[in-house]
């Protein structure tokens, strides 16, 4: 019999790219979405099948319970995202009524309704937000901003349900995901080479891990069917780690563009980084952030199965357009 998967935030950049893949690969798809006026079938999925229901934060129990009725799989995707500056007066108040309490409701209905597992894509920066040596599932956590600390906290409350209930749980944490569609400062990054501004990144040496969205997607797949990810959490990662530097020339291969880098002493950058408010997005550029995602291969037998090089390259081409 297949699955029935309920995907929250299937409309959004990883969520809709989901939903096809969980569809063609047999499960019976139910994509959860913010607004009611989205559950109608978007004009690009066609008769995709996929079934979509209005399901959120601010959902009752009640509403809850009937949306997740049938469902055997859970994959939550939906929250709070990280900004680089936070309009609210409590940020940490604000991430954890979406991305805390939220999840532990949501898990908790799961579980009296007879789903079978939960499977959370948390974040990378539970772990930290810079590493000295890749990162592991073995490492202590260390969040260190509003964001991080709710996506570890949303963690430590899923394996609270699931010690009480017995729902199966997988935590997915993930690095910066990048492919067609992508937004924030990923497509800031594409704005600035198809403007052909020179940027003073030439001498960075950072190394920084991705993935690429089909590549999480299947990552996402592999634990709704693999009984062996019941209880585990991985990282997940492309398998090749770029220097902000080196990032910024593939990206500029890939668009067809001459990309114009210069070098500016780092304690120079840091410091005009703190001038103008930037020191957070300055410390992202030229720190590393590294994964090792040697467990989720070696457990579940994945593979990523685009290179970056193919990844940018499909990247560049959506973003021509």
């Amino acid at each position: 019999m297949a699955n029935r998967v309920l995907v929250t935030g299937a409309n959004g950049f990883v969520g809709s790219a989901l939903c096809r893949l969980l569809q063609d690969s047999g499960c019976l798809v139910r994509g959860a979405v913010h607004k009611r006026a989205d559950c109608a079938p978007r004009e690009h999925a066609g008769p995709d099948g996929v079934e979509r229901v209005a399901l959120h934060d601010q959902s009752s129990e009640d509403e809850t319970r009937h949306r997740l009725h049938g469902v055997d799989v859970i994959i939550h995707l939906a929250g709070r995202v990280h900004v680089m500056t936070d309009p609210a007066p409590d940020p940490l108040h604000e991430f954890r009524k979406v991305n805390v309490l939220w999840t532990e409701r949501l898990a908790r209905v799961a579980a009296s309704e007879g789903v079978r597992r939960f499977v959370y894509l948390s974040s990378i920066k539970v772990n930290g937000e810079q590493s000295v040596v890749p990162f592991t599932e073995q490492d202590a956590p260390n969040p260190q901003e509003p964001y991080s600390v709710s996506k570890w906290e949303a963690e430590q409350a899923l394996a609270t349900v699931s010690s009480r209930t017995g729902l199966e749980t997988v935590v997915i944490r993930s690095p910066l995901v990048y492919g067609p569609g992508v937004g924030g400062n990923f497509l800031q990054l594409l704005n600035f080479l198809g403007k052909g501004i020179p940027l003073p990144l030439a001498g960075v040496e950072n190394l920084r891990s991705l993935i690429y969205r089909e590549n999480l997607v299947n990552a996402l797949s592999r634990c709704v069917h693999d009984r062996l990810a019941a209880g585990q959490t991985y990282l997940v990662s492309d398998g090749e780690d770029l220097s902000t530097s080196e990032l910024i020339r593939r990206l500029g291969e890939a668009l067809g563009l001459r990309v114009r880098l210069w070098p500016l002493p780092l304690p120079m950058l840091r410091g005009l980084g703190k001038i103008v408010g930037k020191q957070a997005v300055i410390d992202r550029l030229f720190g590393s952030l590294q994964v090792n995602s040697s467990k989720i291969r070696r457990e579940l037998d994945w593979h990523p199965l685009v290179s970056v090089d193919q990844g940018l390259t499909e990247t560049a081409a959506w973003f021509r357009t």
